[in-house]
């Protein structure tokens, strides 16, 4: 999400570009793109009137900084004031109080709250070392009750099992009696939805919510992204009717407008706590205002990325192919390895956005299919080949390979086509090893024009070993490893 809005921005930015100082004239174009960009957002007219205002105030009374340019002042503070009205910062639910902490999840129909608890289960006891329990709560939906315990066994988490003809304020008080005896720390209830809000649905859950209020139990309201404003006006009056703790954003990875993101914490008050950008279990992500205004800017989220690397990069795998990388060895197993490091950070388009101006990059690139059923065939290509293949694909001949296209269902060209790329990719491997092996950046691989120990530094004469691999012209293609033209 965000792609139409941060492609608005970006073309409002550029009539503040190479202006020598931040005047009301010459921003006053630049205020009007980024105003009629929030509002086709669906982002609250009240929220883009203060925005605005915010933005021009701060920009009129900013000195310029020596050394920065004033169009990248102006991003600063744009950065400054979408982070202000989505929070500040991240706040996440307080789970070191003492006792048991009942996590309520409500929300209207079909917005994902009975995926987002298998989620949020998954999140604490991966995260936080939480002894979690599910509890199906919904006496409307019986098959939300098979749901959760089917979600529950897959993430190997204890679910309670709720007798639905009881009132869900006595699923809940018996709930906690099972976690007391089974001593978890952390109940989530997964409670009833609607289509639209009514009077029943609220009395309902706000019985749930006082049969154990003794609790401080936290109520996170599940709100559709792709709903815009109407998340908005169903999170205020969830509020006011049974008070809200937090709001988790579902269907994040959709092609949603963002207005809801951008306006939910401004109107009702209410923190966003998390996000859901996928159908995985592990799809789940802490609410970082900053993170998400850089993301929106262009500004990439390293951070978020360096996250992601963590929880799914086997520091094991990690560990052997660098040892081999720093020997100038690459076998085709550790290019299988890379591609399945990348699977597991997500789509590559996803991955890219968290790179710091890769956004209007990948805007004229478009459509990243191709290269990600490129890989796609590489890896079955490469699950055909013997384990002696893999560690020395130069072994190869004809009829090696007339059984690898025939186990790959590939042809015997296709399969000469991606031992031909992975050659290119052993060659750059190999150059950037010895760059490496002579003092590059320190923990990576050496980059072109780098010197490691002595920082970043730009070298003119500094052969770039990615130069087989970048594309002639995107239309037509180039004979890079990753394919034509994509990388």
């Amino acid at each position: 999400m965000f792609d139409t809005l941060s492609e608005k921005f970006s073309n409002a930015f550029k009539y503040i570009q190479g202006k020598s100082k931040i005047t009301e004239d010459n921003i006053e174009e630049t205020l009007k793109e980024v105003r009629t960009a929030l509002l086709e957002a669906d982002v609250n007219f009240k929220v883009v009137k203060e925005f605005v205002a915010a933005v021009k105030e701060k920009a009129l009374g900013e000195k310029v900084i020596k050394g920065v340019n004033p169009g990248e002042q102006f991003v600063k503070i744009m950065h400054d004031e979408l982070a202000r009205i989505m929070g500040d910062a991240n706040e996440e639910i307080n789970l070191e109080r003492p006792g048991i902490v009942p996590i309520l999840v409500v929300g209207l129909n079909g917005q994902g709250k009975t995926t987002f608890s298998g989620k949020l289960a998954l999140h604490l006891k991966n995260k936080k070392k939480k002894d979690v329990l599910l509890v199906p709560a919904d006496t409307f939906r019986p098959a939300a009750k098979a749901q959760l315990q089917t979600l529950a066994k897959q993430i190997d988490v204890d679910c309670f099992d709720s007798d639905l003809n009881l009132h869900p304020k006595e699923i809940a008080k018996l709930a906690i009696e099972e976690a007391k005896k089974r001593h978890k720390s952390v109940v989530i209830i997964d409670t009833a939805g609607r289509l639209h809000v009514d009077a029943e649905l609220m009395d309902q859950l706000k019985e749930v919510k006082e049969s154990i209020n003794d609790l401080k139990p936290e109520v996170l309201m599940v709100a559709d992204a792709m709903t815009g404003q109407a998340a908005v006006d169903v999170s205020k009056t969830f509020h006011e009717a049974i008070g809200v703790t937090g709001i988790v954003l579902s269907k994040m990875d959709s092609d949603a407008k963002g207005g809801a993101a951008l306006s939910i914490r401004h109107v009702t008050g209410v923190p966003i706590r998390y996000v859901s950008m996928g159908e995985k279990m592990k799809d789940l992500e802490l609410f970082h205002p900053d993170r998400l205004a850089k993301r929106i800017l262009d500004m990439g989220d390293v951070l978020s990325l360096v996250e992601k690397a963590q929880d799914n990069i086997n520091e094991s795998d990690a560990e052997s192919m660098m040892n081999n990388f720093k020997k100038g060895k690459f076998t085709v197993d550790d290019f299988l390895k890379q591609m399945d490091m990348i699977s597991n950070l997500g789509s590559m388009g996803s991955i890219l956005k968290m790179i710091p101006g890769m956004g209007g990059m990948l805007r004229q690139i478009g459509d990243l299919s191709p290269a990600e059923n490129e890989m796609k065939r590489m890896k079955i290509i490469i699950s055909s080949m013997t384990k002696a293949e893999r560690q020395d694909y130069k072994i190869i001949k004809e009829s090696r390979l007339k059984r690898i296209a025939s186990g790959s269902g590939t042809t015997e060209a296709q399969v000469k086509d991606f031992l031909g790329k992975f050659k290119q990719m052993e060659q750059m491997m190999g150059g950037m090893a010895a760059m490496m092996n002579g003092g590059g950046f320190p923990g990576m691989p050496g980059f072109p024009g780098m010197g490691g120990k002595k920082g970043f530094r730009q070298d003119p004469n500094a052969v770039n070993p990615f130069a087989g691999m970048q594309g002639k012209d995107k239309k037509k293609g180039g004979k890079g490893p990753w394919g034509k033209g994509y990388f």
